[in-house]
């Protein structure tokens, strides 16, 4: 009760205060009673000096200061929202700064590689002084005294210019000049491919790349089961690869298909098509063109779900195709010794038997089809016809060459095995047998080989950058050198590590 009396004494004493015109009084207070008093006395003892407090003065005070606070909070506001104006401003520069750096053609470019190391080891057949020693055109290690060699060191220089632009270069390291010249710098492709879709379903490939005969001789060696293509198909283009300008269509739905086969694991020929054509030097990879004729090539091959056909078959893809060439070749010539006979057969001789312009017509057709291994699969390919052909015997026994029938291919049966020792660990067991009765135009004098093989062998698949193929051959083939026909048994290795 004390404090309320102080408190109303205050109020009050403050209030006649304000109604007499004063503004500021002291007040004492009776230390006994507590009462408040203006003035002075015995007893009391001096509060202070009171001011009244206008209420309106006072609300203005405090609104001033409300607004005083919110006009700093917006200010600093203000500074806030400068501040992430700019920052998005610097993150939308260099976003902008970024996507020109990515429109340059060298911000493109992918860089990719492999390298093989091979083993040959001969346990039987024809070789030394007397003998016709064994060679195969698909590999030069394949020789007396031969250890460890370099099949291929290559990189690949790739990517897309542009929605409508695709680049790729590829060099080889390891091209032989000679037996003892080996691991040359090579050109092997080089090309750019003109879409007309961003889709790419139609396209236009010009430059140095692989001619679309065959399926085996388009798959990537990088990508192929067997160490070695098949001589039959490869004859018609030797290093698979030429000059020219080739068309290819594939539709969008074959396209998704072939990626899904490849990210299987299953090794698919790569996309050239599933129809094209072309026009081409006709001469082989890196030899200048000797004649005025283009070789044409046509092409076609298609993949085949066949869920259709119910549950045993769900899942499994298999592909089927055909192609021709046809053009004029001029054969390389020079003087060589028949093996067995010492017959010599010059090349001033050879150059006749073709005429002024040197040249002698090859016409082919192929066909193949393939069971992708999922696990067990199949691949078959045939070809049959007539091209430029060493003949011994013709011209009167000082040799000639001539247009003579050609024929061959070969059967491989493989099987897929998965989570070998680790997940991504894929063991592939093949057996291959093929034949080849016509011309290596490849080689000089474009001499007539006969060639049976056998391999056997398995791939390990490591892991994605590290693979191990070992097979055993048994070969019968034509030394395009000098036409001996030597036989053997050889042991074969090949480290291949992908990068």
């Amino acid at each position: 009760m004390k404090i309320s009396k102080l408190t109303l004494a205050i109020a009050t004493v403050l209030g006649a205060s304000a109604s007499s015109g004063a503004f500021a009084m002291d007040l004492y207070v009776d230390t006994k009673t507590k009462q408040i008093y203006a003035e002075p006395g015995p007893g009391r003892e001096l509060m202070g000096s009171f001011e009244k407090v206008d209420n309106a003065v006072s609300a203005n005070v405090a609104d001033k200061s409300d607004k005083a606070e919110i006009k700093a909070i917006r200010e600093d506001l203000e500074l806030k929202q400068n501040e992430i104006k700019a920052l998005e401003e610097h993150v939308v520069a260099n976003r902008e700064n970024s996507a020109k750096n990515d429109e340059k053609w060298f911000n493109k470019i992918n860089l990719r590689g492999y390298t093989q190391l091979r083993y040959n080891q001969p346990f039987s057949g024809d070789s030394g002084a007397g003998q016709p020693e064994l060679r195969s055109v698909g590999d030069g290690g394949i020789k007396d005294n031969a250890g460890f060699s370099f099949r291929r060191v290559r990189l690949v220089f790739s990517g897309d210019i542009s929605d409508y632009l695709y680049l790729y270069i590829q060099p080889d390291f390891a091209s032989n000049v000679s037996d003892s010249q080996q691991n040359f710098a090579q050109l092997r492709d080089a090309y750019g491919d003109i879409a007309f879709d961003k889709k790419h379903e139609y396209r236009i490939r010009a430059g140095q790349s692989k001619v679309p005969f065959g399926w085996e001789n388009l798959q990537s060696s990088q990508n192929r089961l067997t160490l070695d293509r098949n001589d039959a198909l490869n004859s018609a283009v030797p290093s698979e690869r030429d000059l020219g300008l080739f068309a290819y269509w594939t539709p969008e739905h074959v396209q998704k298909l072939w990626k899904t086969l490849s990210k299987k694991g299953l090794k698919t020929s790569g996309d050239y098509g599933v129809a094209g054509i072309g026009v081409y030097n006709g001469q082989g990879l890196n030899r200048a063109e000797q004649n005025d004729d283009l070789y044409a090539v046509a092409h076609t091959t298609y993949p085949v779900e066949m869920d259709f056909l119910g549950k045993p078959f769900k899942g499994q893809v298999v592909e089927i195709g055909a192609d021709a060439i046809s053009g004029q070749f001029s054969p390389t010539t020079a003087d060589m010794t028949v093996f067995g006979t010492g017959q010599k057969i010059l090349k001033t001789d050879l150059d006749k038997t073709m005429g002024g312009n040197k040249t002698v017509r090859e016409d082919r057709v192929a066909v193949h089809a393939i069971l992708f291994p999922q696990p067990f699969g199949l691949q078959a390919e045939w070809n049959w016809g007539e091209g430029a052909t060493l003949n011994p015997a013709g011209n009167g026994g000082k040799g000639a060459i001539e247009s003579q029938n050609l024929s061959g291919g070969y059967i491989l049966a493989n099987y897929k095995i998965d989570n070998i020792f680790r997940a991504d660990g894929v063991l592939m067991p093949y057996v291959k047998l093929q034949t080849y009765r016509g011309a290596w135009k490849g080689a000089n004098n474009a001499p007539r080989t006969s060639v049976d093989e056998l391999e056997v062998g398995v791939e390990y698949q490591i892991m994605k950058a590290l693979e191990l193929t070992l097979a055993y051959a048994n070969m019968d083939r034509t030394n395009t050198g000098n036409l001996g026909q030597a036989s053997g048994d050889l042991g074969r290795a090949q480290l291949q590590w992908n990068y």
